[in-house]
């Protein structure tokens, strides 16, 4: 009667241990399952995952290819996106890949008969116990087993691959040598890196830089404090806040999420843009480009050549600067810039040369240039007149009204005039072109401001309450011109500005579809569930209410299955806003350009796509109403339907034909470059073969999946329309040949 007693005590007692055992090696487990120890290995086929699932290790093959190659993604996002590649230039041909720890501290990456194809090369031997952890950050990290301090023995962010994302640090770590560069995969099956990389160049005033090979491509500028001089946009930018620091241990970018649940990834591209921002959208589960490089043909490096400045709303885009003249009047004219500008009359040097202030630049190359923190504006400039070498100055700080100084020596090179932003620069003149400066006594500037502040400041406040009311009139008699019956047979509804505020979430970028020359697009729903697209215009887009008149009028007056449809527009004091049918697709470069939505273009719908481009082209010139140049014909402004059927869409560039006219001529030439026909180009004659040489390019773009602008091949430097002019050249060469 004992034993039994003792025998189920024994029995309970083993099998509360067994569970509890059981549930301990469950926790562990459970806990270890973004972690991997000395003593275990990670084979193709299965994946580290990130503690909150944010992102995911693991073997992968790019696009058709075959081979197989370590790398980090997104966990949960759909359209596998890959931010870093381990063994980027040695695949692995077959899935025996297999990640271990090695006894000297590093990550080694094997295949079968344990050839190693790619190591961590991590001189830094370990104490005690390792693991190797994905964070979710995304950063893969080899740590000490009893310590997450953030001191890592190797981390994957300081090896990045093509793509930037929160956290990552771009630049160098001055103490240990360590360049952190972006490069770009060779093409969407094979990461190994491209000729494009992405870095920052340190030398004298730090800014980042894009290379192909050794040659520069774009060029952001110095920092300025708030931003890079070369990008002013984003200062107000919605989506994350840029951080910039050089000190004595490290020069190095990076950017956080104003949202942090979001998000976000710059990549470096072989072709087309050569840097892109993207957001995820949620909601559309697709990735939402916001920013790019380069944004217009003024970011191409040095496009004016020497003491040349780069103004995008001007045609010819390149100018002199104020007192420079064309070096060769001949090349310029004929629009090849690359020989720059001399002065009109030389300096002076040692006596009396003085300085003209431009506002809203981009900063020229700083690797002539010299920088102290430490002086006022007053003191930079009497530093410039020291250095007969000296050619321009300015606050390298703009933070608190100004401080620094920063000096350029030689020619002024990458000059571009913003719209809106930009910094000052006070450029070196010949005394008798410089802007007189007046030398007052510091008593005297003093009492001369407290008197102009008092006197002016009551005039001022007055002439700015009058500048809005006179402002307000002229918006309202503007928008009258268009809304009362300056078009007798304009029938277009009017949406309340209220209603499309509320439909787009007040113009969120959650929203936003995209960025036109007109300005941004938005997606939007109505109160009765019906989706639209609504185009705002931009203050700084350099089209203004000319153009939206003229789309408006234009669309309003056409019907064809291959136009976009116009269903409203709605103008509210400086507000102007046009109102279409919601395209889910998006336009046709989002297709033509993107490594994955490319493939879902096959052939058969290339062909319909081009069909339908050419059916609503003919329309216009032939069986509307009105004979019609579109003037701005390009894969961007060619909307897709839920059906993919292409609609031609963005009028507001367009110009009408009368009666027999076959020809007109402007002075103010618009479009975009890579599109625009050549005599348009250069003499601002346009007509029918305009456009047609515009869906030329475009018909191009479909068949080979290049950009026009941007188009890069490692083997020559043409154009895309170049290339495969000789490409078709060839073709008729062999085929004579064995036709013969």
């Amino acid at each position: 009667m004992d034993i039994l007693p003792n025998t189920v005590f024994c029995s309970i007692l083993s099998l509360t241990l067994f569970n509890t055992s059981f549930l301990i090696f469950q926790l562990k487990f459970s806990t270890a399952l973004d972690t991997i120890a000395p003593s275990q290995s990670l084979s193709d086929g299965k994946t580290l995952v990130s503690r909150e699932e944010s992102f995911e290790l693991g073997f992968f093959s790019p696009g058709i290819s075959k081979n197989r190659y370590l790398g980090i993604w997104y966990k949960n996002i759909p359209l596998r996106t890959v931010l870093w590649v381990a063994n980027r230039r040695n695949p692995i041909e077959d899935s025996s890949g297999l990640l271990t720890i090695d006894n000297t501290s590093n990550l080694l990456l094997v295949s079968n008969r344990n050839v190693v194809v790619w190591s961590s090369n991590s001189t830094i031997v370990a104490k005690s116990p390792i693991v190797l952890q994905l964070l979710d950050s995304g950063n893969l990290v080899l740590r000490d087993e009893k310590s997450d301090s953030g001191r890592y023995l190797w981390q994957s962010f300081d090896h990045p691959s093509d793509t930037l994302i929160p956290g990552m640090k771009l630049g160098w770590d001055l103490r240990t040598g360590l360049e952190r560069r972006l490069s770009s995969w060779r093409s969407s099956d094979d990461p190994s890196p491209g000729d494009l990389t992405w870095g920052i160049k340190v030398q004298n005033n730090p800014e980042t830089i894009i290379w192909r090979g050794s040659q520069q491509y774009f060029r952001s500028g110095p920092w300025t404090g708030i931003a890079f001089t070369g990008a002013p946009e984003l200062v107000q930018n919605p989506v994350f806040k840029l951080n910039f620091v050089s000190s004595e241990d490290e020069v190095y970018l990076s950017y956080n999420l104003k949202n942090i649940s979001a998000f976000s990834r710059i990549v470096v591209n072989q072709t087309t843009n050569y840097r892109e921002a993207y957001t995820w959208n949620e909601a559309t589960q697709t990735w939402v480009l916001y920013a790019s490089v380069p944004r217009d043909s003024c970011d191409n490096y040095a496009l004016c050549g020497a003491n040349g400045n780069c103004i995008i709303n001007d045609l010819p885009i390149c100018r002199c600067l104020k007192k420079f003249k064309p070096k060769s009047p001949e090349k310029w004219n004929l629009m090849d810039w690359s020989g720059g500008c001399v002065r009109n009359k030389p300096l002076n040097c040692q006596k009396g040369d003085g300085f003209v202030k431009y506002l809203g630049l981009k900063w020229p190359d700083a690797t002539h240039s010299w920088l102290n923190k430490s002086m006022n504006l007053n003191e930079c400039r009497a530093k410039c007149l020291q250095n007969c070498s000296c050619m321009a100055y300015s606050n390298s700080d703009v933070r608190g009204g100004g401080s620094g100084c920063i000096i350029w020596y030689g020619d002024l090179i990458d000059i571009r005039q913003f719209p809106a932003g930009g910094q000052e620069l006070y450029i070196r003149m010949n005394p008798s072109e410089s802007e007189a400066k007046a030398e007052p006594t510091v008593k005297i500037a003093v009492i001369v401001s407290i008197v102009i502040a008092m006197v002016s400041g009551l005039l001022v406040f007055c002439y700015c309450i009058c500048k809005r009311k006179e402002k307000c009139r002229e918006m309202d008699q503007q928008n009258d011109q268009i809304t009362d019956g300056e078009n007798e047979d304009l029938e277009l509804p009017q949406f309340e500005f209220a209603k499309i505020v509320n439909a787009t979430n007040n113009f969120s970028i959650e929203n936003k579809l995209g960025q036109g020359g007109f300005g941004p697009v938005y997606k939007g729903t109505l109160e009765d569930g019906q989706e639209i697209a609504v185009k705002r215009l931009s203050m700084s887009s350099g089209q203004g209410l000319k153009e939206f008149k003229n789309e408006v009028i234009l669309i309003n007056k056409l019907q064809h299955r291959n136009l976009v449809k116009l269903l409203g527009c709605s103008i509210q004091r400086e507000e102007r806003l046009l109102v279409y049918e919601y395209m889910p697709n998006k336009s046709l470069d989002s297709f033509l350009f993107d490594q994955t939505k490319s493939k879902l273009l096959d052939w058969s719908k290339r062909f319909n796509i081009i069909c339908g481009i050419a059916r609503g082209l003919l329309y216009l010139h032939q069986d509307s109403r009105l004979r019609i140049i579109h003037r701005d014909l390009k894969s961007s402004n060619v909307l897709l339907d839920k059906d993919m059927n292409p609609k031609i869409s963005d009028f507001g560039l367009a110009r009408t034909f009368g009666g027999d006219q076959t020809e007109g001529n402007t002075s103010r030439v618009v479009g975009t470059y890579g599109y625009m026909a050549p005599e348009y180009a250069t003499d601002g004659l346009f007509s029918v073969k305009s456009d047609v040489f515009s869906f030329g390019i475009m018909l191009l773009e479909i068949v080979t999946g290049k950009k026009s602008r941007g188009f890069y091949h490692p083997d020559n430097t043409l154009s895309l329309i170049g290339y495969v002019s000789i490409q078709g050249l060839n073709f008729l060469i062999t085929f004579n040949h064995f036709s013969d």
